[in-house]
């Protein structure tokens, strides 16, 4: 017995050294850039203190934020492992994403490799001769099982580039080298490094850096005058600012757009000479807007499955239509709130997410929650039949938003709205209990601010795809809906085209519409319509009647088909909201709260 007890203590003191000297690994990243006019990234990435037979290096398949895989690990090259004394290792690549490499009697790896960058998006790393934009899940690899380790960076600026933007800490006493606390920090940071112009915003107790890629015609002042109001009013929602820094990069472009969400940071896509227009700059603070809220909602206050992150798959979630549509919803209301749009501006608005939503077929196809959970597959990989058969958690989710916030007014008269579910929901799912919410939990806060169960909604608008009742929601608030398109008997033919060479080509076809009905397909080529040439069916279309027959002559890959298509009356909506006349004190109060303007 005695003899058992003393193996077990040897055996468990064992275990203890070998927990500690794998929590004593040290890594290490040093970057530089030898051919970035061919678009490459060098990365040397250093382990130390390994105590393993094997040692498996993993690169990321996806960048939290934009859910579908990427498979970063298509643009590595000259993957390559040495020791300290520069001794070659074995290894093998045991998956897409995937290195195994023999580390017995190694304590040290030296792993060099390339990364081609060249893709342009907010979500992807971009190299050239001017400038570098690390986005780190496609450039860092990590230890497999060892995501929680510290890591360091160090970054060797091309000659002539001067600055570096990043949320990453900077390391006392090391040019250029920076800290993360673990990989997930590291992956929900990105780098950009060159000469941007950077400016500084200091608003709710947080410094804001602005760092602006690649020109533009913006206004500095002004630029500081609107970041500062939105962080403002966004902070206001949740009631405090977690961060003591934050980055904005914004990528100028010929025409730019897109935005990526991180903890303490930012990408924004703009459009170079778009500053001066004025509906241009507002979608540009829109996007802004969309984006600093995420710090709260989605990287902080955030659906169960979408952190600690696998790395290597899917991170499925019902809940995007939250995590998403919410935020679309706030990015108009707080730019509303911080009076870069009037509330005529923010019901147009309205009104075009409704009208996008309802006039869109896969509508009555697909519920918000099966477009958040089957967003790795579809909302990514749209395709010619996408309209049909899909919705966005986005704009749909964003009207939901709008309803629920609408009925929470209503239902406590004006006490509550859903900035304090939001708050609610922050403080006991991230700040207390650190953690990620259930699709059953966020309904229960919810009900807990409205007053009642909000099943009518969730089984018919969130699960199901009824559609959404307008007109009750905003009656609430003292505001009607109205189609215009009621008793308008415009000729609808349901197909959208483009001009590839001298062919008028069939690019998608509305469900149920005259076209998809007769059999139209995407890729047809139209070669005549009554055995006329045509150029503009728009215009053809709109010369006919409600039940006049075209005879299509078609090009299908080669083989021509004539068909003969009966005209129906376009189903597609155009709603515009109104004020109501006459208002009651409590459609007054909904209103004042909900959009705090009075009525």
């Amino acid at each position: 017995m005695k003899f058992l007890q003393f193996s077990f203590i040897l055996f468990f003191l064992s275990m203890l050294n070998n927990v500690y000297a794998k929590n004593n690994t040290k890594i290490s990243f040093q970057i530089s850039f030898t051919q970035p006019q061919a678009h490459y990234v060098n990365v040397q990435m250093t382990i130390q203190n390994i105590d393993a037979k094997t040692t498996i290096i993993k690169m990321p398949v996806w960048a939290p934020g934009s859910y579908l895989v990427r498979e970063f690990s298509k643009n590595v090259e000259a993957f390559k492992v040495n020791s300290t004394d520069k001794k070659a290792l074995s290894f093998k690549k045991i998956t897409k994403n995937a290195w195994k490499i023999n580390t017995t009697h190694v304590k040290t790896l030296v792993i060099n490799y390339s990364v081609y960058a060249f893709e342009v998006s907010v979500r992807t790393s971009f190299v050239d001769a001017d400038q570098a934009f690390l986005s780190s899940p496609d450039i860092f690899m990590y230890v497999d099982g060892q995501l929680a380790k510290p890591v360091s960076v160090n970054i060797i600026p091309l000659v002539g580039w001067k600055k570096i933007s990043t949320a990453l800490e900077p390391i006392a006493n090391k040019a250029n080298t920076f800290y993360a606390s673990n990989f997930d920090e590291l992956y929900d940071s990105p780098i950009e490094i060159g000469n941007q112009d950077i400016f500084y915003v200091e608003e709710a107790g947080v410094n804001h850096e602005i760092a602006m890629v690649k020109g533009g015609n913006y206004a500095v002042e002004q630029l500081k005058k609107d970041i500062a109001n939105i962080v403002k009013t966004a902070t206001a929602v949740f009631g405090q600012n977690p961060n003591k820094r934050y980055v904005f990069i914004v990528h100028n472009y010929a025409s730019g757009g897109g935005g990526l969400e991180h903890k303490k940071s930012t990408v924004l896509g703009a459009t170079r000479l778009g500053y001066t227009d004025e509906i241009t700059y507002k979608g540009f603070l829109s996007l802004l807007a969309h984006e600093y809220f995420h710090l709260w909602n989605v990287k902080r206050l955030r659906p169960i499955a979408l952190g600690p992150f696998d790395y290597d798959k899917e991170n499925y979630t019902p809940n995007l239509w939250i995590a998403e549509g919410f935020t679309a919803y706030y990015e108009n209301l707080l730019c509303l709130r911080a009076g870069i749009i009037s509330p005529q501006e923010y019901l147009t608005e309205l009104e075009n997410d409704i009208n996008a939503v309802i006039n869109q077929p896969g509508n009555k196809v697909q519920s918000l929650s099966d477009a958040s959970f089957n967003a790795w597959i579809k909302y990514y990989r749209p395709n010619e039949n996408s309209a049909n058969s899909s919705i966005s958690y986005y704009n749909k989710g964003a009207l939901i938003a709008a309803i629920l916030d609408i009925t929470i007014i209503h239902q406590n008269e004006g006490k509550y709205s859903l900035d304090d579910v939001m708050r609610h929901a922050y403080n006991l799912y991230y700040k207390q209990l650190n953690r990620g919410y259930t699709d059953a939990e966020f309904k229960a806060v919810l009900k807990k601010y409205a007053g009642k169960a909000l099943s009518f909604i969730y089984n018919n608008y969130i699960n199901g795809t009824a559609d959404i009742d307008f007109s009750t929601y905003l009656g609430y608030a003292g505001l009607a809906i109205e189609d215009k398109n009621i008793g308008n008997q415009a000729p609808y033919l349901g197909v959208g085209t483009a001009m590839i060479g001298q062919n008028l080509t069939i690019k998608n076809v509305a469900r149920n519409s005259a076209a998809y009905i007769a059999g139209l397909n995407v890729n047809d080529i139209i070669i005549t319509i009554d055995g006329l040439k045509v150029t503009n069916l728009t215009k053809l279309v709109s010369e006919k009647r409600v039940g006049d027959m075209l005879h299509f002559l078609v090009d299908r890959d080669g083989i021509e088909k004539t068909i003969d298509v009966t005209l129906k009356a376009n189903p597609n909506k155009k709603y515009v909201i109104n004020k109501l006349e006459g208002l009651t004190d409590m459609q007054t109060k909904v209103m004042a709260k909900w959009l705090k303007v009075n009525s």
